[in-house]
């Protein structure tokens, strides 16, 4: 069973910056591709941004050029860098995983997550 743990979320200013952390039981080179999703209270869950095998991020509009997702294969851990950071973020963040498994199904695995809240 696949494992990811967040970490580095809290409170922070409007304006300011916080970097998540997602640590994964196994070599994250085996994830078709890896990411972050929020939801914030009353809301549906969003993706902010998914990171490839190969390095290639992708964002939701509404925090490119804020938001940095990057990958520490080393480490099997993938990051969520947040500058710049607007009430509106405020939101518990989840880490999540796809793989593909020996029969061809494509499976998700998900972290516990983690709140972040942005006062104004």
């Amino acid at each position: 069973q696949v494992q990811l743990v967040e970490s580095g979320g809290g409170l922070v200013q409007a304006g300011g910056s916080l970097r998540l952390s997602c640590a994964a039981s196994r070599n994250i080179f085996s994830f078709n591709v890896m990411g972050w999703y929020r939801q914030a209270p009353a809301k549906q869950r969003e993706l902010v941004g998914t990171i490839s095998r190969g390095g290639i991020a992708v964002y939701v509009d509404s925090v490119k050029g804020r938001f940095t997702i990057s990958r520490d294969n080393a480490k099997n851990t993938v990051y969520l860098q947040m500058n710049s950071l607007k009430p509106e973020d405020t939101a518990v963040y989840l880490c999540y995983s796809t793989s593909t498994l020996v029969d061809g199904k494509l499976v998700n695995y998900w972290g516990q997550g983690i709140q972040v809240t942005v006062s104004s």
